[in-house]
């Protein structure tokens, strides 16, 4: 599975994978190597919140949005993405819950 989701990713040829493809390979992904793509799965999961496919399901936004907020979290604080997914993250958990 991790070297279908890299050959995914490799065959992108894309900066950062969003949709529900790159939901699936950062998932899987993240478990392997966090520090490396944990902020782009939270990237991902702020973006897919957005998504036409839940906008009219608050729980699975928020969901997603959670989400978003523990992996970025998780990641080490030495990691010069941390800062700006976390803040990202908690800012879009913010405006989903008001």
């Amino acid at each position: 599975m991790v070297v279908s989701a890299r050959v995914r990713l490799l065959s992108a040829n894309r900066r950062v994978v969003r949709g529900v493809e790159g939901l699936w390979i950062y998932r899987l992904l993240t478990q392997v190597e966090p520090e490396v793509y944990g902020s782009k799965l939270a990237y991902v999961l702020v973006e897919e919140s957005g998504s036409p496919l839940v906008r009219e399901l608050p729980e699975r936004r928020l969901a997603l949005l959670d989400e978003a907020v523990e992996v970025a979290k998780a990641l080490d604080t030495a990691n010069p993405y941390r800062a700006k997914v976390l803040a990202r993250a908690l800012a879009a958990r913010q405006r989903e819950l008001e």
